[in-house]
């Protein structure tokens, strides 16, 4: 029965249990037996009790909260990354705060500050582009310990991070094209500096290689994840004497705009060209032709970057300040309708 002002002794008496195990099982529920937890959590919601979170913090010293980096919230491949974590964070009782990333320019000092005003207990960052200035505030303030990087990374840094295996992603497209039949394959990348471009760069080109493919300097053309350079590269392509026969995009929105530009100007997409796009955003099941593409588990990604946070955030823990390795995430190549057999 719902009680007015239910207090945690409530919550202790309706479970059959002592304050002591209610706390724990707010504070660290994998501690005690599913059967507990439970019981705890039945009573809590039949007695309606709700925890005083700024006693709370007060008392442990936390903020309560964790700040997630976004290097563009317009972008729905983010989605399901913030779905992950904010399941994890949120049975944790913290909070989850969001900031887009877009200005750089005043982001390193503004990101120190949520901690040095307590405003955070530690970060998940998405955006792999920080400044190395940026990267050294962090240092600066002995906050580096709270913080892990999710889909994306910074190029020489220990800090953890949790990436998908943007490689063999790669090297999985190449494949499946070649086993098609294509051997003329071009590459729309990602932003010349992205750590996620020089990963699929790299598998595609080891993959070339490997499997004896040609290569042209005119059939890798520069992106930059969005619609648009999609759009742009099919520009390029159309305007090609030796057009390849097949394209890989570095992102599916790259691959959407692409589409849509060779089918305006008379091609057929995968009849006279096929195309194979990166990430499996939801959009990429229904578009015309439903694409062809790498399945990034970004939920997966999410779930562990927060589970990974809150244990090095955690004052009892033993792995706060240890390294880690990067947490590898498995690919998938999801075959649909964008790509098909090159026709003679």
């Amino acid at each position: 029965m719902v009680q007015k002002n239910a207090r945690i002794q409530d919550v202790a008496r309706e479970a059959g249990v002592s304050t002591a195990t209610v706390s724990r099982a707010l504070s660290n529920p994998e501690l005690l037996t599913e059967a507990t937890r439970e019981s705890v959590f039945a009573a809590i919601r039949s007695t309606g009790y709700r925890v005083n979170r700024a006693a709370r913090n007060l008392r442990t010293r936390q903020a309560g909260a964790v700040l997630v980096l976004v290097p563009n919230l317009g972008n729905p491949f983010f989605s399901q990354i913030l779905a992950g974590i904010s399941e994890v964070i949120g049975e944790r009782d913290y909070a989850v705060l969001i900031a887009d990333t877009t200005d750089h320019a005043s982001a390193g000092k503004r990101l120190v500050d949520y901690f040095r005003d307590s405003q955070i207990d530690g970060m998940i960052c998405l955006d792999g582009s920080l400044s190395s200035d940026q990267m050294q505030q962090f240092d600066d303030n002995g906050v580096s310990g709270k913080i892990v990087f999710a889909c994306e990374w910074v190029h020489g840094s220990d800090l953890p991070s949790v990436r998908s295996d943007n490689v063999c992603g790669a090297q999985l497209v190449v494949q499946h094209l070649y086993g098609l039949g294509h051997r003329k394959i071009a590459h729309v990348t990602g932003p010349q500096d992205n750590v996620l471009t020089h990963a699929r760069r790299e598998g595609m080109l080891a993959e070339r290689e490997r499997l004896g493919l040609p290569l042209r300097d005119e059939w890798i053309i520069r992106g930059d994840f969005s619609l648009k350079s999609g759009h742009d590269a099919a520009e390029r392509i159309l305007a090609m004497e030796d057009r390849p026969t097949a394209v890989f995009c570095a992102s599916d929105q790259v691959a959407f705009g692409l589409i849509s530009t060779l089918t305006a100007n008379g091609l057929d997409v995968p009849q006279d060209m096929s195309v194979i796009g990166f990430d499996d955003i939801e959009l990429s099941e229904h578009y015309v032709p439903a694409l062809t593409t790498i399945r990034q588990d970004r939920r997966a990604l999410g779930t562990k970057a927060a589970a990974l946070l809150l244990e090095r955030i955690d004052p009892a823990s033993e792995m706060r300040d240890a390294p880690v390795a990067p947490v590898m995430v498995d690919v998938e190549l999801v075959v649909r309708r964008s790509a098909a057999p090159l026709r003679i």
